[in-house]
């Protein structure tokens, strides 16, 4: 089924109803079992039969994406809460702290956002969050609280680095990268900065660290 009939038409409300839950359903999934969690795992927990979700979803890949569609969302909300605060910098460090509390409560988050099967659809979700993530970091650096060679490429970086922290901590201290944040947030104050060796990446070199190719 192509997916364009997928989401095309309005749907009725029981129809809408079951989609909503196996998307939350497969949110769940994903979270504590990673993004391999299985479609029969996601329709138990929807309380669906298998063939009501496939009827929305005749691929896995199409749950991903529903998954991927509505993390963007969400992350996209936190990053326009954070914009509304009148201190930059608290709206700049709201904006980290509760990227990372999604992260670390949900273990499939890092595969859903690198794994989105539909290139197309995922660089529309990505391209809603970077002018976001670019304002958060302008605004900080305009109020003179981030240093200024701080680049908006150097925040998915940053996402790289505290997430391994949390996926290597997550069993034995599961606030640990609170710590490495405070560090890392400590050292981003622009009273902090002292010359650094190396330009920020580029957005081709970004992509291709991430294992996104043109």
């Amino acid at each position: 089924m192509p997916a364009s009939t997928i989401t095309s038409r309005p749907l009725r409300r029981d129809a809408q109803a079951n989609r909503d839950r196996i998307v939350a359903a497969a949110r769940a999934a994903f979270a504590a079992n990673g993004i391999d969690a299985s479609v029969e795992d996601i329709a138990r927990r929807a309380g669906v039969g298998m063939g009501t979700l496939y009827r929305r979803f005749p691929a896995k890949e199409h749950l991903v994406d529903a998954v991927f569609e509505d993390t963007l969302a969400e992350i996209v909300a936190v990053a326009e809460e954070a914009l509304a605060a009148e201190d930059a910098w608290a709206g700049f460090r709201s904006f980290l702290e509760r990227a990372f509390v999604l992260h670390a409560e949900n273990r499939g988050l890092k595969d859903v956002l690198n794994r989105s099967p539909r290139r197309a659809k995922a660089e529309a979700a990505r391209m809603r969050l970077r002018p976001l993530i670019r304002r958060l970091v302008e605004r900080a650096q305009a109020q003179g609280s981030l240093r200024a060679d701080f680049s908006p490429a150097d925040v998915p970086v940053l996402f790289w680095t505290i997430a391994r922290v949390i996926e290597a901590t997550s069993e034995i201290a599961p606030d640990f990268w609170r710590r490495q944040l405070g560090f890392v947030l400590d050292g981003l104050r622009a009273g902090a900065a002292t010359p650094l060796p190396h330009a920020p990446l580029t957005t081709a070199q970004l992509d291709r660290a991430s294992g996104r190719r043109p």
